[in-house]
Formats: structure tokens, C-alpha cells, sequence
């Protein structure tokens, strides 16, 4: 291994729904490696975020976009003209059996699908320049069942296929398109489990890790797919689980 191979320096990230959680902790991952990382997410500006949420937002540039409205990733300036990762980390979940109804399948679809492909035809001029590469985060909930989350496990196992296609589609123009397929991670969109013992007592015991997941996890996998040590990895979701898919 170069010794230079998970050095960033001098490249620039974008990481979409980088403000909290995973996200957060992958843009952190390439900032301390020496990238000049961008962020969007939903508040008006950077202040309007709890750490304890798992939001630091320090050194990194904050930019507002609802991605889950095409017409406000179509109209997002971009303050670069070229980008060497982009990281695709939005996501929403409805609980409650919410994603059984039209408005709730709806939204989840719009931000955990629909979003990615236009974020990545936006970035992709850009990306062509740097020869770079995109990295959709998904879940291992795209590779099963999801008890009552049908558009959270629907949009995941179609990010894992868009994965795919754009990997085969964009790797002849230079922009290699991987994923990354966590598991359980201690975030705010898992309170659910993470803040009822029962659930998160039998939830670790499916884990042979014996732990959940932390962004910082996550991080490693998404910087290692940027890298050149992953030079010739195309279109393929690692999973980052812990074993819990297994």
C-alpha cells in the first residue's frame, strides 16, 4: 500500500445528507484525512443542528437542499466546478406503518431513491473532470424484509441496483460508482431501537460483532471505495454490518 493511498489532500467531497449521523461521520472521515468537504442537509444553516443528534459540522462547508424536491437539487449552486467523491448518504424513514400510505411512501421514495440519481447527474460533469467517484449508502434492508418500513426497504434494495447500473453506465467515462450497506448504526434514525432495551437487547444478540455499528465504521468503508486501493471496484454495495446480515 502507497503510504499516500488514503490521503485526500487536495480533494474535494461532497457528502449529501452529511449533517448527522453516518453522513456526518463520513464527511469527518475524509476532512481528517485531509479533504476540502461539502455537506448538504435540510436546516437553514449549520447552527440549527444538535450535536446530540451526532451532528459536528465544524470544518466543513454547509450548504441547505431538500433533496427530496428535484427542482432543489436542479436549482443547488454548486460553489466548485470539479468534485473527486461524492458521497449519496440521504434518508428518511416513517415509522407507525406511515410508509403504507401514498404521502409517507412518497417521501421516503423521493429522498432514499429518487434523489440519488438526480444528485448524481447533476455532480457528474464534475465528477468526469476528476475522474472521481460516487458512493451510494444504502442498508442491509435492501437485501430483505422490513417490518413495517416497505418504501425504506423498497428504496434501499433499488439504491443497491442503481449502484449497479451506474457503476456498468459511468466506468467506461472514468467515474467509478460503488456502494456501501450498513447495518445497524447508533443514529438518530434508529432511536427506536437504540432507546428501547428490549429491542436493542435482541437486536445485538443478531449481531456477531456484539456491537452496533458507529459512523466512524462506516467512514472506513467509505473512504477505502474513494481510494485508489479500490481502483478497480465497480458497481459493487459493501456491507458493513457486523455480521448481522448473515
Amino acid at each position: 500500500m502507497a503510504q499516500n493511498d488514503t490521503d485526500f489532500s487536495g480533494k474535494r467531497v461532497l457528502v449529501v445528507g452529511g449533517s448527522s449521523g453516518i453522513g456526518n461521520g463520513i464527511a469527518h472521515g475524509f476532512r481528517t484525512r485531509g479533504a476540502e468537504v461539502h455537506v448538504w442537509g435540510t436546516r437553514a444553516k449549520a447552527s440549527d443542528y444538535d450535536a446530540a443528534d451526532g451532528s459536528d459540522l465544524d470544518g466543513l462547508t454547509y450548504q441547505q437542499v431538500d433533496v427530496g424536491d428535484p427542482d432543489a437539487i436542479a436549482a443547488a449552486p454548486a460553489d466548485f466546478d470539479t468534485l473527486d467523491t461524492l458521497v449519496l448518504c440521504q434518508g428518511t424513514v416513517v415509522y407507525k406503518r406511515g410508509e403504507f400510505e401514498r404521502e409517507g411512501w412518497d417521501r421516503v421514495m423521493a429522498v432514499n431513491l429518487d434523489s440519488l440519481m438526480h444528485c448524481a447527474r447533476k455532480m457528474k460533469p464534475m465528477l468526469s473532470k476528476a475522474q472521481g467517484s460516487v458512493i451510494i449508502v444504502s442498508s442491509i434492508s435492501g437485501y430483505s424484509a422490513n417490518v413495517g418500513n416497505p418504501a425504506y426497504a423498497a428504496s434501499k434494495a433499488g439504491a443497491i441496483s442503481l449502484t449497479k447500473t451506474l457503476g456498468q453506465a459511468w466506468a467506461p467515462e472514468g467515474i467509478r460508482v460503488n456502494g456501501l450497506a450498513p447495518g445497524l448504526v447508533d443514529t438518530k434514525l434508529t432511536k427506536v431501537t437504540t432507546e428501547n432495551p428490549r429491542r436493542l437487547e435482541g437486536a445485538l444478540r443478531a449481531i456477531p460483532a456484539g456491537r452496533m455499528g458507529l459512523p466512524g465504521d462506516m467512514a472506513g468503508a467509505a473512504i477505502f471505495l474513494a481510494s485508489p486501493l479500490a481502483a478497480y471496484v465497480c458497481g459493487q454495495t459493501l456491507i458493513v454490518d457486523g455480521g448481522l446480515s448473515l
